[in-house]
């Protein structure tokens, strides 16, 4: 019977692990397109970041997913083929960009190609999520599987970041696209030699349907609390006006920042999402989730006239190198939008009726994704009416300015977002 237990974690492992560094490491192919695209295919930052908005549509998607996944068996499994499916879509339009990437590839095909392969990875995403959820639901689960997947996610970043700094430098994108395109080919070997069965995941009915599933989020959407806080969370992403192409071109063609420092800056981004998490669990849980989202939305007004400021050089006149600040400043940046995430899904799951929180929690991931999009777009948008483009910088301040000033409004509206159970209980006490 523990031979039966051990065999089937080591199993969970090899293809979770897998799973989690693979999806992990989607940031080296990522960075080829960003270099492929630039020089090329020679695309304005306008188009660029068009293109990298649009190509993470199906990620808005993540919940039709899992209640797909969740209702519907194949060959009596309900996980691993989905992962299958995933990895094989993945490595079919990695592999595609790799073959087709030349100067003469039209934006049309190599935006077909990404979307492809972010429905992939979407959907390797869910069930991974999925498998990890149901082992941690086991009455002898410790929270190891969890410790572990988001340790090999991680590593996966660290490791694609850091040698796709410097791959960009020797090899083509092309190359790049390649070696992503077989390392999933290999994840989908090894997923389809492993059953499900050998898993030992919990047995669920494979006849809920999805009538029942739709009604149940449905009805935790209804509750004031969990929607009005999604809408305010949404929109706390969607009103900001993203400048990442605009500022992608600044530092690598008008600032000649090296891509390996752009790696670097990424793993520094990542290290700082870490250390957060670590901080939270030891010494924020207490604090109330509403004022820990407004205090990280301040902090991304502070950081975002700090970019205001860097543009205009004021702090390369004290001695900063551009370097310096790329790394440490834009990499803080740029994961210091998904700081809320985390005592935010917090505040939901206290707030979710049992049950549910799965599927609420796919919902707040999509909803996120699509307010993404309209910030990119609205991005787009604003550096367009200002002037910005590959040539010339001269209205990015002001475009800065004006994301700083959007990043405030929400706070004007942050009571909207629900109040910790345990707050709820002491003011009625009160």
């Amino acid at each position: 019977m523990v031979s039966i237990e051990s065999d089937s974690a080591r199993n969970r492992k090899v293809l979770l692990g897998i799973g989690f560094w693979v999806q992990g490491l989607r940031c080296f192919p990522w960075m080829g397109v960003n270099f492929f695209l630039k020089d090329g295919l020679r695309v304005e930052p306008s188009t660029l970041q068009i293109l990298l908005n649009s190509a993470n549509l199906p990620m808005v998607a993540k919940p039709f997913y899992g209640i797909i996944s969740d209702s519907f068996y194949i060959f009596g499994q309900h996980r691993v083929p989905y992962i299958a499916i995933g990895a094989f879509l993945q490595a079919i339009s990695w592999m595609a960009i790799a073959i087709f990437a030349t100067s003469g590839m039209s934006i049309t095909s190599i935006t077909f190609y990404l979307l492809l392969g972010n429905l992939g990875a979407s959907i390797v995403e869910v069930a991974n999520d999925a498998m990890v959820a149901e082992t941690a639901k086991q009455p002898n689960s410790s929270g190891e599987l969890q410790s572990f997947v988001l340790m090999a996610s991680s590593i996966g970043g660290v490791f694609g970041n850091l040698v796709g700094g410097i791959a960009i430098n020797q090899y083509s994108p092309r190359m790049m696209f390649f070696v992503y395109a077989i390392l999933l080919s290999l994840q989908l070997l090894t997923t389809l030699s492993i059953r499900e069965s050998s898993l030992n995941l919990p047995k669920t009915p494979s006849n809920i349907g999805l009538k029942k599933q739709i009604s149940e989020l449905v009805c935790a959407l209804k509750k004031p609390e969990i929607i009005y806080s999604i809408l305010w969370f949404a929109f706390s992403y969607a009103v900001i006006p993203t400048l990442t192409g605009t500022m992608f071109f600044y530092q690598t063609q008008h600032l000649k920042i090296e891509s390996s420092l752009l790696g670097i800056s990424k793993v520094f981004g990542q290290g700082a999402m870490l250390v957060w998490a670590m901080v939270y669990e030891r010494y924020l849980k207490s604090i109330s989730s509403r004022k820990l989202i407004a205090a990280v939305q301040i902090a991304m007004v502070v950081f975002m006239v700090s970019d205001f400021l860097f543009v205009n050089g004021v702090y390369k006149s004290i001695g900063i190198s551009d370097s310096f600040y790329v790394v440490v400043i834009s990499g803080l940046l740029e994961v210091l939008y998904f700081f809320k995430v985390l005592p935010f899904s917090v505040l939901m799951a206290k707030h979710c009726p049992r049950g549910c929180e799965g599927s609420v929690m796919a919902f707040v991931m999509s909803a996120i994704a699509l307010a993404m999009i309209v910030s990119g777009y609205f991005g787009v948008a604003l550096a367009a009416y200002l002037g910005v483009n590959g040539d010339d910088f001269s209205g990015l301040s002001s475009a800065l300015l004006v994301q700083s000033v959007c990043t405030l409004i929400p706070l004007f509206w942050v009571k909207c977002v629900a109040e910790d159970v345990k707050s709820e209980k002491k003011s009625k006490e009160n």
